[in-house]
């Protein structure tokens, strides 16, 4: 199914319809500040497991992220970091940024792995932050990538549609999508470490 909505003014009905398919252990494709994501409520393993086999990625091996609402969520999700972190993240959030932070006791469980650590996403993007809040806590995303090795990144949700259909239970059509990824910035140590360059230039916030 492929559902339009505006990124200004998303619908509370089709949110809320969103939120109903992540609710019932589906998978959805959504816009985010910078190129489509594929993703689940990180409260549901088989959904997760789904998200992994449509990615080609181990669960266990995995790099998923998890987008959250605002910076009141991420704090159940790692553990504790300074206030140059955080001020830093009030700043550069909502953005085109992931953040990798050590993980708390609560991702492996949900995760079922043994992961140390933890990519946060806070997008800059209306329709997955409002399909987050309506759900009450965040949903696990990977980027949709592209075979193709010189485009990367599909950015025509009709498109997306059309490849994906058969294999997810929504795609969100929020317009074009960028085809540049976010940064990665590595918080774990206590500094800002750049392991991909992307859209957002943290040189802003420092």
């Amino acid at each position: 199914m492929l559902l339009r909505i505006h990124e200004e003014n998303p619908n509370p009905k089709f949110i809320e319809q969103a939120v109903d398919i992540l609710k019932k252990g589906g998978v959805i494709i959504y816009p985010t500040d910078t190129v489509y994501g594929i993703g689940c409520d990180i409260t549901n393993q088989r959904a997760i497991e789904r998200v992994c086999k449509i990615r080609g990625l181990k669960p266990e091996k995995s790099n998923l992220s998890f987008i959250c609402y605002d910076l009141t969520d991420i704090s159940q999700y790692t553990k504790p970091f300074d206030t140059v972190v955080f001020r830093v993240l009030k700043k550069a959030l909502p953005g085109p940024f992931t953040f990798i932070f050590n993980a708390s006791s609560q991702v492996p469980k949900l995760l079922s792995t043994k992961k140390k650590t933890v990519g946060i996403r806070v997008p800059n993007n209306n329709i997955v932050r409002e399909i987050v809040k309506e759900l009450g806590n965040p949903i696990v995303t990977s980027s949709i990538r592209d075979e193709d090795e010189i485009i990367e990144y599909s950015t025509d949700p009709e498109l997306i549609h059309e490849k994906y259909e058969e294999l997810v239970d929504l795609v969100i059509d929020g317009g074009y999508g960028d085809n540049v990824a976010s940064t990665v910035v590595d918080v774990t140590s206590g500094d800002f470490e750049i392991i991909r360059d992307g859209k957002g230039d943290l040189d802003e916030y420092l």
